[in-house]
């Protein structure tokens, strides 16, 4: 019998070193990068028809623009940050935070209606992403602190006196940080959330299941990685913990077929959110992080009643 117990606690022993195997692979494809090619300012996904449309018209935007473009860097945390600064003259600007895969190419897809409204575009390569220095994508919960020494870096350099920060995705999650922490300036002013989720864990989860992958033990694992690796507690950390310090003007934008960050939790953040000038904005038949390629001239023209009513 000795050899039939010692037989199932090696096989137990090897599924679990199996499963945390698994778990570090899936954790290094979602927030580790190895080499430059990674999350480079490339479009991240090439068979995908509609991204495909997104990323062109985003470089369409840039072209169209580069004769008011700068690039521009910052240092923070021990890393070299870098971004396009597109002045069009203007004493605001907005700061555009891509989600995960993304850098400042990509953010040129949001930017058209801050140019309507009269603000300068700030497009950033987050750490690990782009050009920019990192190895280690930690969800917003690192990066917040570089958003906001880029808005020190416009208001200190570039003389801007309003900062409106516009997220996508992990990007509002970052945005939301920012504006929850003492640090955050006054004038870094409203912030645009579009499709920001309460909690990583439920964004990954979600991913998963669509995925048809299994979740146990896989995604409790990865989560510990996160929180270690990382240093981002996607478990007990996120948006629906720090929304009620945001004071600041937020616009939410949310798609009501979003799959990953659901609708009614998105409800919920916005009945947290304590800021006497919130709004939320609802779209039909988006999916997650595509409102706008889906719904331009909506998308854009909520960002821009929503500026003119803080101007009021």
């Amino acid at each position: 019998m000795n050899w039939i117990v010692w037989a199932l606690i090696i096989l137990a022993v090897n599924l679990v070193v199996f499963t945390w195997i698994v778990a570090w692979i899936i954790y290094s494809a979602l927030l580790r990068r190895r080499k430059p090619e990674k999350w480079a300012r490339r479009q991240s996904m090439p068979d995908d028809e509609e991204y495909i449309r997104l990323y062109d018209q985003a470089l369409s935007w840039r072209e169209e623009n580069l004769s008011r473009k700068r690039d521009v860097e910052i240092t923070n945390d021990g890393l070299r940050l870098v971004g396009e600064y597109y002045d069009f003259g203007s004493d605001r600007a907005v700061i555009i935070i891509p989600g995960r895969m993304e850098s400042c190419y990509y953010s040129c897809h949001y930017a058209e209606p801050y140019r309507k409204a009269g603000f300068n575009v700030l497009t950033i390569d987050g750490r690990a992403h782009g050009e920019s220095e990192g190895k280690i994508n930690s969800l917003g919960y690192l990066e917040y602190r570089d958003v906001l020494a880029w808005a020190r870096m416009l208001h200190d350099r570039e003389n801007i006196r309003q900062v409106v920060l516009h997220g996508i995705c992990i990007g509002s999650s970052t945005a939301v940080f920012a504006a929850a922490d003492e640090a955050c300036p006054d004038y870094v002013t409203a912030i645009v959330a579009d499709g920001l989720y309460q909690r990583f864990y439920d964004s990954c989860r979600n991913h998963m299941i669509n995925d048809h992958r299994p979740l146990f033990p896989f995604l409790a694992e990865t989560m510990f990685l996160i929180r270690v690796v990382s240093k981002a507690d996607a478990v007990h950390d996120g948006p629906i913990f720090r929304i009620g310090r945001v004071t600041r003007p937020v616009l939410f934008l949310h798609s009501r077929a979003d799959i990953f960050s659901t609708p009614d939790k998105a409800q919920e953040l916005y009945d947290r959110c304590p800021s006497e000038k919130k709004k939320i904005v609802w779209f039909d038949g988006a999916g997650h992080s595509r409102i706008r390629i889906t719904h331009p001239e909506a998308y854009d023209q909520a960002i821009l009643d929503y500026l003119s009513q803080l101007a009021n």
